[in-house]
């Protein structure tokens, strides 16, 4: 394998929006890239497209699959984030045309499941007795609200 290459790649299957999908996601997340698009030429899959893209050094692979398979909250993509500024950048960037869920998760116009959440939701969550108040805050919530789960967790 090429060293290049990483040895494990989300692949996402979609319904004939593969371009699509994966310009909206290098638009959507800064250093994030297309590495290629290709078209199949002949056979079955004609004219369907296989596109390879990067987000934030992650490779992804999307494909205009037939037939189309719906993506559950089972499998999701964590965004951790650094501020509420960026928790709103993402957030507000993947739910156009998305649904919204709760406590950070978020399905996008495609069917994709993403977790926008603070990067130190993690150690918030160390300590059982701030977790349970962490918690019991974030399940309020649709878009997490840093400031009020920083609080949560001071409270306890």
């Amino acid at each position: 394998m090429d060293s290049g290459t990483p040895q494990i790649t989300p692949f996402l299957w979609l319904d004939g929006c593969a371009s699509e999908a994966a310009q909206f996601y290098v638009s959507v997340f800064r250093d994030s890239r297309i590495v290629d698009d290709t078209a199949l030429p002949e056979g079955p899959g004609a004219g369907s497209h296989v596109v390879s893209f990067v987000i934030k050094d992650q490779h992804f692979t999307a494909f205009d699959g037939i037939p189309a398979y719906e993506f559950t909250p089972a499998v999701s993509f964590v965004v951790n984030c650094e501020s509420q500024e960026e928790i709103d950048e993402y957030w507000d960037r993947l739910a156009e045309e998305g649904s919204p869920i709760q406590c950070g998760w978020i399905q996008d116009k495609f069917g994709v499941h993403w977790q926008i959440i603070p990067a130190e939701l993690t150690a918030m969550m160390q300590d059982d007795a701030r977790a349970t108040a962490v918690i019991n805050e974030m399940l309020t919530m649709v878009k997490l609200d840093l400031p009020r789960l920083r609080a949560a967790y001071e409270s306890a």
